[in-house]
């Protein structure tokens, strides 16, 4: 175990950290942000995780509908992030150029839409549709990634924000028609993963829905972070 004791951490950054299990004993935290997978947090004796949740399912109320069973409500899902996604991709063409900006060393808006291509292909196509094709080449998979060009990955893609939507309209197009079909017995049914090393490796063992909630809830999850730095990017222009 690491210990920090009596050290001046202002302005650290923890980027993909496993901190489970973490104590902060008689720290200052001002200004602080947290930004993650986050349970059971406990904050000066209050576990404060239901809270955060509650407040974030009142902003955002899809997030009721994407932790459904049920395939109408999932379908009503989907129909909400294609549209709220559709509104963000409208804005960001009133300002050639910021697709490619980004603010805190974050993805920028072209570089989301990719990794979303990328989500769709592992996390939908390959595990819930059980298919076995390398992966759209101008999709954007994260560090921990093995072997990305023998996945069909190319490092050296620069497509331009067309090009991306083009893509990512025929994925949603493919997901929308598949939720058209679905019942929930398909639904908890175990993920049809072919016996190849393509990623994700640990989504072996899972259900349909638990591979079809990770797509989702990316879909969802970095929609808020695009909407979130675009405006921190046309906060500083206009300051």
């Amino acid at each position: 175990m690491e210990r920090f004791v009596d050290q001046d951490l202002t302005e650290a950054e923890f980027r993909e950290c496993v901190l489970d299990r973490a104590r902060l004993i008689g720290v200052m935290m001002q200004d602080a942000e947290i930004d993650g997978l986050v349970t059971n947090l406990v904050v000066n004796g209050v576990e404060v995780t239901t809270y955060v949740e509650a407040e974030l399912d009142r902003r955002y109320p899809v997030r009721l509908l994407l932790r459904s069973d049920e395939p109408d409500e999932l379908r009503e899902a989907w129909r909400q992030l294609t549209a709220a996604w559709a509104a963000t991709i409208d804005q960001i063409r009133q300002t050639p150029g910021i697709e490619h900006r980004s603010v805190n060393h974050e993805w920028s808006a072209v570089e989301t839409l990719r990794h979303l291509v990328f989500v769709h292909d592992s996390w939908f196509r390959r595990c819930c549709l059980g298919f076995a094709d390398l992966f759209t080449p101008m999709g954007l998979g994260i560090e921990g990634v093995p072997d990305r060009q023998a996945q069909g990955l190319d490092p050296a893609a620069s497509p331009t924000l067309d090009e991306v939507v083009a893509v990512r309209d025929a994925q949603a197009a493919e997901l929308a028609a598949w939720l058209d079909t679905v019942t929930p017995e398909r639904l908890q049914e175990p993920a049809p993963i072919p016996d190849n090393d393509m990623w994700p490796p640990y989504a072996r063992g899972r259900t349909v829905r638990q591979c079809l909630g990770t797509v989702l809830n990316e879909t969802h999850e970095h929609h808020t972070f695009c909407v979130r730095d675009l405006a921190l990017i046309e906060g500083a222009a206009a300051g």
